[in-house]
């Protein structure tokens, strides 16, 4: 086991013990154990991180791929993970770099990715692919630096993060799509090994500290997409107000779960029922127009034209060019 740094978010127990406190799993750790996550481990007694300054993805994407429709449209983001996880869901899109912990990595410091996407002309720096928050500690650093810079954090997460931890870093992220799974807590439990009520909390204090929030939910076929499943979660989002944009996203069979992938007729179905609640509703994962593009509530002028991950902007500032209305949309 190869550790480096030591780690925030920890107490020491008896007998050489670590807990972690990072998030609600809780760990303890006997001397020489790896937790869960696979990014933190007890060694001789101190928790230590597994991956500080391990990148096992950089790119260079489409912020709309996040996907983030109202922050910064049409503009790219360097893109950066380490691998791991605290949550295990059966269907994870991105299994093999959030569940399998022998990836191959490179070193690089928090001064390097902020050179990179400085390089790039990057609108800031994105934490995604895997989960970033058990990462905390090189997002934190970074995202420190980024900010001295100009540049934007955002985050891609599951918000299942302790409040004191998350406390720490709200104050250093600017944008934040968070993967609100179901409203269900035994989905939580079974599905994902995880619980509802730290994320739906994480979720309201984004909303709070002012972050940029979007909100994304997979819909499983037979598991969250019931119509009474999706208008709890629509009030749930509708209740940190009818700005938050929502993305119905359609699941593909991935790692451990079988079911059908989400035919386009349910995606249709959770935005139509969405819309009375909330003004910005959109599809992913799926083709045709319907949920792709911006439009304006007051007058129907189209803003934002998607195609893929490119986007068009007519926007004048934020606010409609045609009527005027001011639109939530973060622009340069």
């Amino acid at each position: 086991m190869t550790t480096t740094a030591s780690a925030a978010w920890w107490h020491p127990l008896p007998n050489g013990q670590t807990a972690c406190d990072l998030c609600p799993i809780g760990c303890r750790l006997r001397d020489g154990q790896k937790g869960p996550c696979g990014t933190r481990a007890n060694e001789s007694g101190t928790m230590r991180l597994l991956h500080y300054g391990r990148l096992a993805a950089v790119g260079l994407d489409p912020i709309e791929k996040k996907p983030l429709y109202h922050f910064y449209p049409g503009r790219s983001i360097l893109s950066v993970a380490a691998p791991g996880c605290n949550l295990h869901c059966l269907f994870c899109q991105n299994w093999h770099l959030s569940q399998e912990q022998d990836q191959r990595t490179s070193a690089a410091t928090p001064a390097e990715v902020v050179e990179m996407a400085l390089a790039e002309e990057s609108v800031g720096i994105a934490f995604t692919y895997s989960e970033p928050l058990v990462w905390f500690e090189f997002v934190r650093d970074t995202a420190r630096l980024a900010r001295a810079q100009g540049l934007k954090t955002v985050l891609v997460t599951n918000g299942f993060l302790e409040p004191g931890p998350l406390a720490e870093i709200l104050p250093l992220i600017d944008a934040a799509n968070v993967d609100l799974k179901s409203m269900d807590g035994r989905f939580y439990r079974k599905v994902c090994r995880a619980s509802l009520e730290p994320v739906l909390a994480a979720i309201t204090a984004f909303a709070e500290a002012g972050v940029h929030l979007e909100v994304t939910n997979l819909l499983i076929p037979g598991h969250n997409d019931a119509p009474e499943q999706v208008d709890r979660l629509v009030d749930f989002v509708a209740g940190l107000g009818r700005h938050v944009p929502l993305h119905f996203c359609a699941y593909r069979p991935a790692w451990k779960l079988e079911a059908p992938p989400t035919p386009r007729e349910t995606l249709v179905r959770a935005r139509t029922q969405a819309r009375d609640r909330l003004d910005w509703v959109y599809l992913g994962n799926v083709a045709g127009r319907e949920g792709r593009d911006t439009i304006c509530t007051a007058c129907g002028q189209l803003l934002i034209a998607r195609q893929g991950y490119a986007a068009r902007v007519h926007l004048d500032g934020a606010a409609c060019p045609g009527c005027g209305a001011p639109v939530p949309v973060v622009v340069a």
